[in-house]
């Protein structure tokens, strides 16, 4: 399985090759833009998502800051899926454990890449930019319709994508015709 920027698991491929490395730059820094436009309203929306996902490096870090040994975290606090990846264990509509009931992280400054990544650099949303750049077709309104409106930063996503998309594809297409 390929793996993007050491995080995005790249599921069916081997391997990625340069030109698709590129595209997937430019798909990433669409996303990436959006990060600093919305920084966390602590609305705890995002601590409800299932699949919140640990990397193994950064376990023994958010164990300690969650203030639990590490065999109580393992046991507790987390599982480990079939496939090897570790997630927070919650209720099933539940929020993360290590949400406070005033709505704020209780590990914030050792929270897992992910919460700091959500919503903007998570695969999801990387993904869906990467296909519609990729694919003229794509209509990428139509790719971003799971987001919730209840969500601060959906409007302004919404209202902007498509334009933002648009100029990648330009951006794409360029480098594409350089390279012939």
């Amino acid at each position: 399985m390929a793996l993007y920027r050491g995080k995005y698991q790249l599921e069916g491929l081997a391997k990625i090759s340069p030109e698709m490395e590129k595209d997937l730059d430019l798909a990433y820094d669409i996303c990436m833009s959006y990060r600093g436009m919305f920084p966390c309203e602590m609305c705890g929306k995002c601590c409800h998502q299932p699949n919140i996902i640990i990397r193994p490096e950064e376990v023994d870090r958010v164990s300690t800051a969650a203030g639990v040994d590490l065999y109580t975290f393992m046991t507790r606090y987390v599982y480990q899926t079939s496939d090897g990846r570790i997630l927070i264990n919650k209720k099933e509509d539940g929020p993360c454990p290590f949400l406070g009931k005033d709505r704020r992280c209780t590990i914030w400054e050792d929270r897992p890449e992910i919460c700091d990544d959500f919503p903007y650099l998570v695969s999801m949303f990387v993904s869906r930019v990467y296909l519609a750049l990729t694919n003229p077709d794509a209509d990428i309104l139509d790719m971003v319709g799971y987001m919730d409106e209840k969500w601060p930063c959906t409007k302004e996503i919404r209202s902007t994508i498509a334009e933002k998309v648009e100029e990648g594809r330009k951006v794409r297409a360029g480098r594409l015709n350089d390279a012939r």
